[in-house]
């Protein structure tokens, strides 16, 4: 039997990763997760859902939950970054490729 408690969190990460800027969007709408990450500043929210939106996740996270960016969160920082650069950074590889 499927229990639901045990997979919506594997299911939030699933969608975060595949959908992160649609997860920004919701946090942005339905809660004050980035207001109080960004301190209810418009620029970085949007700069960040526009070129870096799991890292604008990521960083939000860190910071709502009381965790300083140093050792192990600093390390998921940075993943979150070179994700975020390796989904720019693909279509222009691809391209160059064809021609």
């Amino acid at each position: 039997m499927l229990q639901l408690g045990v997979n919506v969190p594997c299911f939030m990460l699933l969608a975060v990763l595949l959908f992160p800027r649609i997860a920004l969007v919701l946090m942005w709408l339905f809660s004050n997760y980035l207001q109080r990450a960004f301190h209810s500043g418009l620029l970085l929210p949007v700069l960040g859902f526009l070129f870096l939106p799991l890292t604008t996740i990521v960083y939000a996270w860190e910071l709502n939950s009381g965790m300083p960016a140093a050792g192990i969160n600093l390390v998921w920082l940075l993943i979150a970054v070179i994700i975020d650069l390796g989904g720019l950074g693909g279509g222009a590889h691809r391209q160059s490729r064809r021609n």
